[in-house]
């Protein structure tokens, strides 16, 4: 397994511990991080997802609710609605990484802590926020807003 899988799924880990909680901020993975931390291979990434993450909460929220037609995020199980988090963050804010690769990344994730259908079901919000991002509906202004 690869680093960058490696440091999704402890953010997603650290994201459902954070859900759970109800408490979404840098203390809780300041907590998280003393009970699990990460190996130093994947500490940088890792911080990336989780960090950026909580900045950008509300915003992430929204595009998730905006593209998984039906499903509000509370309806959503906990492991799926982090995964897609993760993903969708990095759909949205890591240009380096090719939309295919965190999709299919975030589909194996799933698959390993999902039920049966996760795949499926974050395969297709994802590629949905994939599409929009592709037709400029996301524009970066928008996600740079996100920011502040």
């Amino acid at each position: 397994m690869g680093n960058r899988r490696k440091a999704r799924e402890l953010a997603m880990q650290a994201l459902f511990f954070m859900d759970m909680s109800k408490d979404v901020s840098v203390s809780q993975i300041e907590l998280f991080r003393q009970c699990y931390p990460p190996p130093k291979n994947i500490e940088a990434f890792f911080n990336e997802l989780t960090l950026g993450l909580i900045e950008r909460w509300p915003y992430i929220n929204e595009i998730i609710e905006k593209f998984s037609s039906n499903w509000k995020l509370n309806r959503m199980s906990c492991v799926d609605r982090n995964i897609i988090r993760v993903a969708a963050y990095e759909l949205l804010f890591c240009e380096d990484i090719p939309p295919k690769v965190t999709i299919n990344e975030a589909v194996d994730i799933a698959k390993k802590f999902g039920a049966e259908e996760s795949g499926a079901f974050i395969n297709g919000i994802l590629d949905s926020i994939r599409e929009s991002i592709a037709r400029g509906e996301i524009s970066i202004e928008d996600r740079l807003f996100s920011e502040e």
